[in-house]
């Protein structure tokens, strides 16, 4: 348990935690407006290739970043086409978003790079000063990308976005009584497409994360079940966008403590290293399944004047 075991397990927890909660913060408004999104690894796989493609042509990382926004939002596009406006099953259209996204880029990335794969340069680090200097922790926490401060922001935003304004009160009333938030005037099915955006969005830039930042290459389905992950983080969250932070970090500790365990010179079974964030998963659902919280109409197509 050396000072390069902890600071390559919370270096690796940052890089693997982000994408995580990007995506889990955008699941979080999307289920909270009544919406399940499964294909949510989807998005983050076309964000990612996106992402991957534009900062490799522009050589900007913040342009990748935008065009895995505009990924992602496409693919959210489609969900709420068929399951907002049309009502169609969302378990359904999630997992045929999930196999086109993963389908499609794998066939751009073949037709466009072969078996090659060019890398990035990735982000700059901003060292935050003196804070930046403190063993293990300054350099795995205080010396990140710009990008790892802007998801920290953006999840203080979605929490108070979602428990202190009236958008983020009609979403939570489309999840929960869509038939009063339409009795008080609000338009559901606005209200629902926009939630349904915002987690492609975050979707987008959490694949673009991956990709541009975490490793600098887009390998196809190197999602690697983390939308499935993020869907467990938002349920077991509540709601709430402060444990969503937590829940995804503590995850990314998961996924990062088999590489930190090799790196402290104990040999583990790649199979095993690649079977832990699952078996964790599975071991907190076991415990913790009952306190997590679903909105009464998630997954409930709604009309406008249906009661409910």
């Amino acid at each position: 348990m050396s000072i390069a075991f902890w600071t390559t397990l919370l270096s690796g927890m940052v890089l693997a935690g982000m994408p995580l909660l990007f995506a889990s913060l955008g699941e979080t408004i999307s289920e909270q407006a009544g919406i399940l999104n499964i294909g949510l690894e989807g998005m983050m796989l076309v964000g990612a290739y996106a992402g991957f493609v534009a900062a490799l042509y522009s050589h900007s990382a913040w342009v990748g970043m935008i065009a895995g926004i505009g990924g992602g939002m496409a693919m959210s596009a489609i969900m709420a086409v068929f399951c907002v406006r049309l009502g169609l099953d969302q378990i359904v259209v999630g997992i045929a978003i999930l196999l086109v996204g993963e389908g499609l880029t794998s066939l751009l990335h073949g037709a466009q790079f072969g078996s090659s794969y060019p890398r990035l340069e990735g982000m700059m680090d901003i060292k935050i000063p003196l804070l930046s200097g403190i063993p293990v922790i300054g350099p795995s926490i205080f010396s990140q990308p710009l990008i790892f401060w802007v998801g920290i922001v953006v999840a203080i935003i979605v929490r108070w976005v979602l428990r202190s304004t009236n958008w983020g009160l009609n979403i939570r009333a489309a999840g929960e009584k869509p038939g009063a938030l339409d009795a008080a005037g609000v338009d559901v099915t606005w209200t629902r497409t926009a939630a349904v955006l915002c987690t492609g969005a975050l979707a987008g830039i959490g694949g673009a994360y991956m990709a541009i930042v975490g490793s600098g290459i887009f390998v196809p389905f190197m999602t690697n079940g983390l939308g499935f992950i993020a869907i467990v983080v938002t349920m077991l969250a509540r709601g709430r966008a402060s444990w969503v932070l937590a829940g995804s970090f503590l995850f990314g500790i998961c996924l990062q403590f088999g590489t930190s365990m090799q790196v402290a010179g104990i040999d583990i079974p790649t199979d095993v290293i690649f079977m832990l964030p699952f078996l964790v998963v599975m071991v907190v659902l076991i415990i913790f399944a009952r306190q997590s919280y679903l909105p009464a109409a998630l997954c409930v197509p709604y009309k406008r004047g249906q009661r409910g």
